[in-house]
Protein backbone atom coordinates (compact mmCIF):
# COMPACT_ATOMS: atom_id res chain seq x y z
CA UNK A 1 0.00 0.00 0.00
CA UNK A 2 3.13 2.29 -0.81
CA UNK A 3 0.51 4.47 -3.14
CA UNK A 4 -2.18 4.92 -0.31
CA UNK A 5 -0.86 8.58 0.33
CA UNK A 6 -0.18 9.67 -3.07
CA UNK A 7 -1.92 12.51 -4.23
CA UNK A 8 -3.95 12.93 -7.63
CA UNK A 9 -1.38 15.05 -9.29
CA UNK A 10 1.28 12.08 -8.50
CA UNK A 11 -0.81 9.24 -9.62
CA UNK A 12 -2.24 11.01 -13.03
CA UNK A 13 1.95 11.82 -13.46
CA UNK A 14 2.04 7.48 -13.45
CA UNK A 15 -0.32 6.77 -15.60
CA UNK A 16 0.63 8.95 -18.26
CA UNK A 17 4.35 7.61 -17.41
CA UNK A 18 3.15 4.10 -17.69
CA UNK A 19 1.52 4.66 -21.04
CA UNK A 20 4.47 6.91 -22.47
CA UNK A 21 6.17 3.58 -21.51
CA UNK A 22 3.34 1.16 -23.56
CA UNK A 23 3.85 3.45 -26.52
CA UNK A 24 7.74 3.47 -26.35
CA UNK A 25 7.85 -0.20 -25.70
CA UNK A 26 5.07 -0.56 -29.12
CA UNK A 27 7.18 1.59 -31.35
CA UNK A 28 10.05 -0.35 -30.59
CA UNK A 29 8.36 -3.84 -31.65
CA UNK A 30 7.59 -2.02 -35.26
CA UNK A 31 10.83 -1.98 -35.88
CA UNK A 32 12.29 -4.76 -38.33
CA UNK A 33 15.75 -6.20 -37.05
CA UNK A 34 16.84 -9.24 -39.08
CA UNK A 35 15.74 -11.35 -35.75
CA UNK A 36 12.37 -10.32 -36.19
CA UNK A 37 12.27 -11.01 -39.78
CA UNK A 38 13.58 -14.23 -39.98
CA UNK A 39 10.58 -15.11 -37.01
CA UNK A 40 8.23 -13.83 -39.22
CA UNK A 41 9.08 -15.94 -42.14
CA UNK A 42 9.60 -18.93 -40.27
CA UNK A 43 6.06 -18.59 -39.16
CA UNK A 44 4.60 -18.23 -42.66
CA UNK A 45 6.62 -21.41 -43.49
CA UNK A 46 5.16 -22.88 -41.17
CA UNK A 47 1.46 -21.22 -41.61
CA UNK A 48 1.82 -22.42 -45.55
CA UNK A 49 3.43 -26.03 -44.27
CA UNK A 50 -0.27 -26.61 -42.73
CA UNK A 51 -1.88 -25.58 -45.37
CA UNK A 52 -0.41 -27.57 -47.60
CA UNK A 53 -0.79 -30.23 -45.38
CA UNK A 54 -4.54 -29.34 -44.77
CA UNK A 55 -5.16 -29.32 -48.55
CA UNK A 56 -3.26 -33.15 -49.32
CA UNK A 57 -5.64 -34.35 -46.85
CA UNK A 58 -8.66 -33.04 -47.83
CA UNK A 59 -7.56 -34.24 -51.11
CA UNK A 60 -6.54 -37.26 -49.88
CA UNK A 61 -10.09 -37.33 -47.75
CA UNK A 62 -11.89 -36.28 -50.71
CA UNK A 63 -10.51 -39.64 -52.64
CA UNK A 64 -11.15 -41.96 -50.25
CA UNK A 65 -14.83 -41.03 -50.12
CA UNK A 66 -14.67 -41.49 -54.38
CA UNK A 67 -13.83 -45.23 -54.12
CA UNK A 68 -16.39 -45.83 -51.39
CA UNK A 69 -18.72 -44.38 -53.28
CA UNK A 70 -17.60 -46.22 -56.48
CA UNK A 71 -17.24 -49.44 -54.33
CA UNK A 72 -20.12 -48.86 -52.77
CA UNK A 73 -21.86 -48.69 -56.36
CA UNK A 74 -20.08 -52.06 -57.90
CA UNK A 75 -21.43 -53.56 -54.71
CA UNK A 76 -24.90 -52.54 -55.59
CA UNK A 77 -24.93 -53.83 -59.23
CA UNK A 78 -23.52 -56.85 -57.81
CA UNK A 79 -26.18 -57.49 -55.50
CA UNK A 80 -28.71 -55.96 -58.02
CA UNK A 81 -27.51 -58.39 -60.60
CA UNK A 82 -27.70 -61.49 -58.34
CA UNK A 83 -31.28 -60.60 -57.00
CA UNK A 84 -32.20 -60.49 -60.75
CA UNK A 85 -30.46 -64.12 -61.31
CA UNK A 86 -32.40 -65.18 -58.35
CA UNK A 87 -35.82 -63.81 -59.66
CA UNK A 88 -35.17 -65.24 -63.01
CA UNK A 89 -33.93 -68.63 -61.50
CA UNK A 90 -37.16 -69.12 -59.26
CA UNK A 91 -39.58 -67.66 -62.27
CA UNK A 92 -37.89 -71.18 -64.29
CA UNK A 93 -38.02 -73.29 -61.28
CA UNK A 94 -41.96 -71.56 -61.27
CA UNK A 95 -42.80 -72.36 -65.10
CA UNK A 96 -40.84 -76.22 -64.54
CA UNK A 97 -43.24 -77.03 -62.54
CA UNK A 98 -46.38 -75.33 -63.58
CA UNK A 99 -45.35 -77.49 -66.86
CA UNK A 100 -44.75 -80.88 -64.91
CA UNK A 101 -47.89 -79.86 -62.62
CA UNK A 102 -49.65 -79.63 -66.21
CA UNK A 103 -48.21 -82.92 -67.31
CA UNK A 104 -49.21 -84.37 -64.58
CA UNK A 105 -52.98 -83.34 -64.67
CA UNK A 106 -53.29 -84.51 -68.50
CA UNK A 107 -51.48 -88.13 -67.27
CA UNK A 108 -54.37 -88.02 -64.84
CA UNK A 109 -56.93 -86.94 -67.25
CA UNK A 110 -55.33 -90.02 -69.52
CA UNK A 111 -55.43 -92.61 -67.05
CA UNK A 112 -59.24 -91.50 -65.84
CA UNK A 113 -60.65 -91.57 -69.33
CA UNK A 114 -58.93 -95.15 -70.11
CA UNK A 115 -60.37 -96.08 -66.91
CA UNK A 116 -63.63 -94.42 -68.06
CA UNK A 117 -63.36 -96.41 -71.34
CA UNK A 118 -62.35 -99.50 -70.26
CA UNK A 119 -65.71 -99.59 -67.61
CA UNK A 120 -67.78 -98.85 -70.56
CA UNK A 121 -66.62 -101.32 -72.71
CA UNK A 122 -67.17 -104.07 -69.87
CA UNK A 123 -70.44 -102.86 -69.65
CA UNK A 124 -71.32 -102.74 -73.67
CA UNK A 125 -69.45 -106.87 -73.58
CA UNK A 126 -72.13 -107.78 -70.44
CA UNK A 127 -74.92 -106.51 -71.89
CA UNK A 128 -74.20 -108.48 -75.30
CA UNK A 129 -73.11 -111.38 -73.47
CA UNK A 130 -70.27 -111.94 -75.25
Amino acid sequence: MSNYNQSLQDRLSLAAEAKKNMLEKFKKSLILDPAKIERRQQREAIVAARAEREAQREAARLQREAELARQAQIAAEAEAAARRALEEQAAREAAEQEERQAALLAEQKAARDARYAARKAAKKERRRGY
